[in-house]
């Protein structure tokens, strides 16, 4: 993914929007597997969770709070309070569920995770998926159609793990703070 060009540090870096939902196993690789190294790699992340996934991550919260300088999210805000991220350039959905990707690729933003995606969406900011389906899931009738809708919009759907996404950042988002050098 290249290495964090000197210099740029703090606000100044590309923002990432992270966003988990409660898929199977994220509880134990979501920081240290995912969080942990896209901030070595650089990125500010904006990390914002679905309430589910919110509840499997509690003890990880304060460990995921210190990866970054800006709030986890989970909750929607106030109308009279301000946005407490800064609009991603980027974004990182990882895990993906069968229920979080239908309600992304049909646009119901239920929670501030899917709403925080699904403005992603139609600003066409890039954005990786990490699909996390059960076999009998991704046998659902609907579940084609879903990736298709997703794919058609510019999303990038990978599957497999933490390891799967880490390359993709700064391939759909190649931004100046990165040396590409060794991209290339």
């Amino acid at each position: 993914m290249g290495e964090p060009v000197a210099g740029r540090s703090g606000a100044d870096r590309p923002v990432l929007g992270l966003v988990a939902s409660a898929g199977g196993g994220v509880e134990r690789w979501f920081r240290t597997g995912l969080a942990e190294p896209l901030a070595r790699r650089g990125w500010r992340l904006a990390i914002t969770l679905t309430p589910t996934a919110a509840r499997w991550l509690e003890p990880e919260l304060p460990a995921l709070a210190a990866v970054t300088d800006l709030p986890v999210r989970w909750r929607s805000r106030l109308p009279s309070e301000p946005k407490p991220h800064p609009v991603p350039d980027a974004f990182v959905f990882a895990p993906a569920t069968l229920n979080s990707l239908a309600k992304l690729a049909l646009g119901i933003g239920d929670n501030q995770a899917l709403t925080a995606l699904g403005e992603a969406l139609g600003r066409r900011a890039p954005m990786v998926v990490l699909v996390q389906v059960g076999a009998e899931q991704s046998r659902h009738p609907a579940f084609a159609g879903h990736l298709a809708v997703l794919r058609d919009a510019g999303v990038r759907l990978v599957e497999g793990g933490p390891g799967a996404v880490m390359a993709e950042p700064a391939l759909v988002a190649p931004f100046a703070a990165f040396d590409k050098s060794d991209l290339n």
